[in-house]
């Protein structure tokens, strides 16, 4: 937080009015299921953006960051799809959703300050539009920070700014998750109703660790290969003459799969989407049940159905799934959208290190990157800090 707070001073040459936080995330379970209206159940880390702001009177937003780069300044009745261009794009949308809500929100100096990975598929765009909308809040008495009603309307409004400022396609569950996820605990998050359930998710009371493999293959959802997929989903829940893949339950797969036998991109697409759901369900019941080894064979089958039926997964990521698991993990899948990014294994606190080693040496053979490791705990969602 420092850092940040100095940042600010440096280049703006006055003091942030507050400090405000918010975390990135890891998907359990769940994944390219938010967008069918399906569940997902992540957790927020204790990795975090930090944004120092202070308001201006004069409808400007002024961007900078610790990690280097040229002011960005932007009026805010300019944004606009694309507009602007970077990183700042994803700030700049927050006050604009905010806006067209009806919200009354003017301009801000902000300073960005952040320890999630970037590109690591850990939703650093979700904790910079978390970080900011949380400082708008407070800044302009807006109270969405309130409870959980409130902080639902404001990652709606975080995910529209993704949407259609940024323009990436993305469900809902990155934005909830930094802003409505608690300590402790994952979030089943129903995608078509918003409700939130909120899991106990404690797993080193069972000698275990979930841990983050950083892969450092770049993860990127404006390449098309995201909204590639979701077009798909669309367009297999049309010919099934459904609102969407939710509404296929998991005991009439079968029958929706023989529609779909004739075209084996949406045959495979659906599979997977219906059989995540259920994975979903199952995942939160094996926790419930302190079934910790179920858990690790439920992430294993979301890894394999993403990389065989969803095809969103690479080299890296299947290399750090299969060595993890060679290596003693109870379970790993990719988490993400995929096209690179990072992996989760369910690991033995005793086998940590070895894991480790395993898939370090796994990558050299390769000739891959370097991988990062880090242990992920259930944390708290935004909140200000100062």
């Amino acid at each position: 937080m420092s850092a940040v707070t100095d940042h600010f001073r440096t280049v703006f040459g006055e003091e942030p009015e507050g400090v405000w936080e918010s975390p990135g995330r890891v998907n359990l379970i769940g994944e390219h299921t938010d967008y069918n209206d399906g569940l997902v159940l992540p957790i927020a880390l204790p990795q975090r953006t930090y944004a120092a702001a202070r308001r201006r009177a004069d409808g400007i937003l002024r961007l900078s960051s610790t990690a280097g780069g040229d002011v960005t300044e932007i009026a805010l009745h300019d944004v606009a799809p694309g507009v602007p261009e970077g990183w700042g794009r994803y700030a700049a949308g927050v006050l604009w959703a905010l806006r067209e809500a009806g919200y009354l929100v003017g301009g801000l100096d902000v300073a960005i300050d952040s320890t999630v990975p970037i590109g690591a598929g850990l939703s650093s765009s979700a904790a910079l539009e978390g970080a900011v909308a949380a400082a708008a809040s407070d800044l302009f008495g807006l109270g969405l920070l309130a409870d959980d009603e409130t902080r639902t309307t404001l990652a709606a409004l975080c995910q529209k700014a993704e949407n259609v400022i940024a323009q990436a396609p993305t469900g809902g569950m990155d934005q909830s998750a930094s802003l409505r996820c608690t300590a402790g605990h994952a979030i089943l998050l129903d995608c078509r109703s918003g409700h939130v359930s909120q899991i106990p998710f404690e797993i080193e009371r069972h000698g275990l660790v979930l841990l983050v493999i950083d892969t450092r293959a770049e993860h990127t959802l404006g390449d098309g290969q995201y909204g590639n997929r979701r077009a798909a989903c669309e367009r297999a829940a049309k010919e099934l003459g459904v609102a969407s893949l939710r509404d296929i339950p998991y005991s009439h797969l079968a029958d929706a799969l023989h529609k779909l036998e004739h075209d084996p991109e949406l045959f495979t697409r659906t599979q997977h989407v219906v059989t995540e759901i259920q994975r979903v369900r199952d995942t939160v019941e094996a926790l419930e049940q302190g079934e910790l080894a179920e858990v690790g064979l439920l992430f294993t089958s979301s890894h394999l159905s993403l990389r065989d039926d969803f095809d969103v997964s690479c080299e890296e990521l299947d290399v750090a799934v299969d060595t993890a698991i060679a290596a003693g993990a109870l379970g790993a899948r990719m988490t993400g959208g995929g096209f690179g990014g990072s992996a989760i294994a369910l690991v033995p606190e005793r086998l940590v290190p070895s894991v480790e080693m395993a898939i370090y040496s796994a990558y050299e053979h390769h000739k891959f990157t370097k991988p990062l490791f880090f242990r992920a705990a259930a944390a708290g969602g935004a909140r200000r800090t100062e």
